[in-house]
This record gives C-alpha cells, sequence and structure tokens, in this order.
C-alpha cells in the first residue's frame, strides 16, 4: 500500500471531522445567531446552504462516473453480483437489524427510545447509500483494477436512483418511525438525480472537447480541495445545530461507534468472502468488499439533514458516520492486502 495515493485531507479525515464537531458544537453554544440565521434560509424545507455544499461534495464524485462501462460487465458478471447483492440485498438490513439489537436491547438502558429511533434512522440512511466516491481510494490502495472499480460505482449509481426511497422507506416504516415521502423524494431527486444528470453531460461535453486525459488528471482534480472543504463545511453546520444534544449526551457517539465498526466489517468479509468462494481475482474481490463496506455519507447526510432536520438524531448518526469511516477502512485495506496470497493470480483489466 502505498500511503502517498492518498491525500493529506483524506488520510486524516477524522482527525478533522472531530476539528469540525468541535467547532461546530462552540459556535452553536456560544453564537447561536449563526445556526439560526443558517436555519432560516429555507426553500421547501430544505436548507439552501447545505445544498450548495453537499452538490460541492457530490458532483464531482459523479462526473468520474462512465456510464458507457456497464456494457463490460456482461462478460464479467459473477463480480457484479457479489457487490449488488451484498450492498443492496445484505448491507441495509444488517445494518437495521445490528443498530436495533445495540439500540434497543444493549443501550436500551442508556439511550431513550425515541431517540434510539433517530439514530436507527441515520443508520439506515448510511447503510442504504454503497460508497461512490472514497472506494477509489480505497480501491487504489489495495491495488484494485481501476476499471472494474468504475463499473461497480456506476452501476451502484444506477441501482441508487431507484432502490433507495424503497428500502430506506421499508425500513424506516417498519420501525415506526414517521417518513415524510415528499422530502425522502425531493432529496434523492436534489442530491442523486440532479447531481448524476450534471455529472454525466460535463463528462460527455469535456470528453468530446479535451479527452479523457484532461477529463481525468486536470479537469476533475481541480474539485478535490472543493470536495473535502464542502464535506467540513457541512459538519461544521450540522454540528453547530446539534451541540446540545453532544453536550448532553457525550457518551452516545462512542455507543454508535460500535454497531457502525461491527456492520463495516461484516459487510467487508461478507463481499470478500463470497469473492474468494467464487475464485474471482483479488484486484476485484478487494474493491469489491469495499464498495459497501463503505458509505455514500455526503447523500447520507444531506438526506437527514432534509428529511429529519439539522437538529435530529439522524443528522448526528451520519456525521458520526463520517468519523469512524477512515480509520476503519484503512483497516480492511490493509486487511485485504495481507490477504492477497489467498487468491488467484489471475487479473481482470
Amino acid at each position: 500500500m502505498n500511503k502517498k495515493d492518498i491525500s493529506f485531507f483524506e488520510k486524516y479525515t477524522t482527525v478533522w471531522v472531530i476539528i469540525c464537531m468541535v467547532i461546530g458544537i462552540i459556535i452553536g453554544k456560544y453564537v447561536p445567531g449563526i445556526p439560526e440565521f443558517l436555519s432560516s434560509l429555507q426553500l421547501l424545507g430544505v436548507s439552501i446552504p447545505v445544498t450548495i455544499l453537499i452538490w460541492v461534495m457530490i458532483y464531482p464524485m459523479m462526473i468520474k462516473i462512465d456510464f458507457n462501462s456497464i456494457v463490460k460487465a456482461v462478460k464479467e458478471p459473477k463480480p457484479l453480483i457479489v457487490t449488488c447483492i451484498t450492498n443492496w440485498l445484505i448491507s441495509p438490513f444488517s445494518m437495521y437489524a445490528i443498530m436495533t439489537f445495540f439500540l434497543f436491547v444493549v443501550f436500551k438502558n442508556i439511550i431513550p427510545h425515541d431517540l434510539g429511533k433517530e439514530y436507527l434512522a441515520g443508520g439506515v440512511l448510511l447503510a442504504s447509500a454503497p460508497c461512490t466516491a472514497m472506494v477509489f481510494v480505497w480501491s487504489k490502495l489495495s491495488n484494485g483494477s481501476p476499471a472494474y472499480t468504475l463499473i461497480q460505482v456506476a452501476v451502484n449509481d444506477i441501482i441508487l436512483l431507484f432502490a433507495y426511497t424503497p428500502i430506506v422507506g421499508f425500513l424506516l416504516g417498519i420501525s415506526g418511525i414517521d417518513i415524510p415521502w415528499s422530502m425522502l423524494l425531493l432529496s434523492v431527486v436534489l442530491y442523486v438525480v440532479l447531481p448524476l444528470a450534471a455529472g454525466a453531460v460535463t463528462r460527455k461535453a469535456i470528453l468530446e472537447r479535451k479527452g479523457e486525459d484532461y477529463l481525468n488528471n486536470v479537469f476533475i482534480k481541480k474539485f478535490d480541495g472543493y470536495t473535502m472543504s464542502g464535506l467540513l463545511l457541512t459538519l461544521i453546520i450540522s454540528l453547530s445545530f446539534q451541540g446540545d444534544r453532544i453536550l448532553e449526551n457525550p457518551f452516545h457517539i462512542l455507543l454508535l461507534i460500535i454497531p457502525m465498526v461491527l456492520q463495516t466489517f461484516f459487510i467487508f468479509f461478507i463481499a470478500y468472502g463470497w469473492a474468494k468462494l467464487w475464485k474471482l481475482p483479488h484486484n476485484v474481490a478487494a474493491p469489491g468488499g469495499m464498495i459497501g463496506a463503505s458509505n455514500f455519507f455526503e447523500l447520507a447526510i444531506a438526506v437527514a439533514i432534509s428529511v429529519f432536520g439539522l437538529k435530529s438524531g439522524a443528522t448526528l448518526t451520519t456525521v458520526v458516520g463520517v468519523l469512524v469511516e477512515v480509520p476503519v477502512m484503512l483497516t480492511l485495506v490493509k486487511i485485504a492486502n495481507n490477504t492477497k496470497h489467498w487468491f488467484s493470480p489471475e487479473e481482470l483489466n
């Protein structure tokens, strides 16, 4: 694993998240006028500042997606079968089961039931959105096939358009959580459909005018700093509304980390182990395990804010998801690299 392949900000995302949590809490506690002003900037119940920042994060990711690459998957369907079943038929439901067990059984005397339902909603939003951005980093660090990683992400984004709302709606519904369907659908349009369409149009235009090399090595890289800045500013805004909740229940963050870490390891080993049983090459098995284990937390945060509000436990859970993402995924990268000898030396190009 070459540590130079992961940027300074990506490597220390957890540190930046903690710093932003502290800044957000301080602002919410001592400068309450800022979150009050930001909360007034809404249109159709959607926060305008947060929407702008979410687009700053999501739009560059969508430009990377080459939907033409999906046709290549027909020749090698097994890796996609592993990825799609793990991501869409296992991950949301295992997260639901794991968080339900911890929130309402193990932690029932620590976390109030109603607050636990909010935390559960955030976990469902996270697990129902497989990663579309950082998975490229995890794939590169584990020597994954760039071509097949791109195919996996493209297919998952297509499925995301149609499966995210019904899966989230179903799991929240059986939990007795009120679902504002109009806001859920609006969130998917705002943060998936429109950025995906904008990314596809941009990609096509740049490819026609400048070519693939310029697109990948120049144009997309221009957004690197903006993407991380958008994430960190979103976290500061979110946490400025969460200050009182966190100060009253700081231990809850540690409790939320436990089921999230277990879920991440569980999903990785499901996909990774399945790939091993099917004799898939390591450069496909590793990113296949990573894409389901990590989350499209940018989308989860955006939907949590739009559907449940900046002050909700659901939003706090999605922020905690960002907190645990990098250290846990780097651990899985190390595991994947140390077990490469388990797999066939055959590689897909």
